[in-house]
This record gives structure tokens, sequence and C-alpha cells, in this order.
């Protein structure tokens, strides 16, 4: 600011004037920034539930996008009626639309035992990138697997 503007200007709006231009700078930064690096927004992919024999799973995958550096969907098991000693690692495979298989590379949750368990199963993402997938859970005792199914493209 220009210092013959200042003396004419009581010292609380002076104040006020050169905080509203720091203010301004700032958000013309960001949306500078944010305007030579444009971020590919995830899709929202809705969360899943089945239940089958008192046993309730709930799946909600996070970011699939091609950007990911793992797939990772949220997994909650729930009953009252039996041990959840499930290995997800061991029972779940993703499958793309051209029925190829890929299994889990790690689990991040709740160990096997008791009634709620909750965690986050990852996988490889699949590349090239997929219109689809759909996630199989197969549970001991259960004669199918628990399937979801969501729509990338």
């Amino acid at each position: 600011m220009h210092k013959s503007i200042l003396k004419h200007v009581p010292p609380p709006a002076a104040l006020a004037l050169a905080f509203l231009v720091v203010a301004a700078g700032g958000a013309v930064m960001v949306s500078n920034a944010s305007a030579r690096t444009p971020a590919k927004e995830a899709v929202e992919l809705a969360a899943q539930k089945s239940k089958t024999g008192g046993v309730t799973v709930t799946v909600k995958p996070r970011d699939l996008s091609s950007e990911a550096r793992a797939w990772v969907f949220e997994i909650v098991l729930e009953t009252h009626v039996q041990d959840l000693s499930d290995d997800l690692t061991k029972t779940a495979v993703l499958v793309d639309g051209a029925g190829r298989q890929t299994i889990p590379t790690g689990w991040q949750g709740d160990g096997p035992g008791g009634h709620h368990r909750k965690g986050l199963l990852s996988f490889a993402p699949l590349s090239p990138q997929v219109d689809a997938v759909e996630l199989h859970i197969r549970r001991a005792g259960e004669s199918a697997p628990r399937s979801f199914r969501w729509k990338l493209k």
C-alpha cells in the first residue's frame, strides 16, 4: 500500500484493509495452485450389505481410481450367533469384468474371533482400469460366496 493513502485512513481501517489484501492474496494463490494441478476426484461408491445366516457383512470401497496405490475396501462383520474367525486374505477375491481374480495384499483391522470385526482389505489396483469390479467373500459353512459389485465407469 502506498504511504500517502495510509495517512488518510484511520489505523483500525488500515489494519482491516491490510488483512483483506493479505487474505485475498492467499485465496488467489490457492486458486492458481489448484488450476495448475487439477486433481482427479475419486468416485464415491456406496456401501453394500449382505445378511445371511445371522451374519451381516458390510463392504465400502475407498478410492478405486487408476491413481490409487492400493484398492482398499472397508469391511465390517457383525453377528450374535457365531464366532467371526474369517481370514479375509484367504477367503476374498476381487474379480474384474473378464473374470480375472486377484487375491488381497493385506488386512489391517481386528483379528479373528468375536462378534464384531472391522478393518481394511487391500488389493493391488487392477490395470488397465476396468468398468466394474466385484468382491467375493467366501465364508465357512455358506454354500456360495457373498458378492458385492460396483460400476466404476
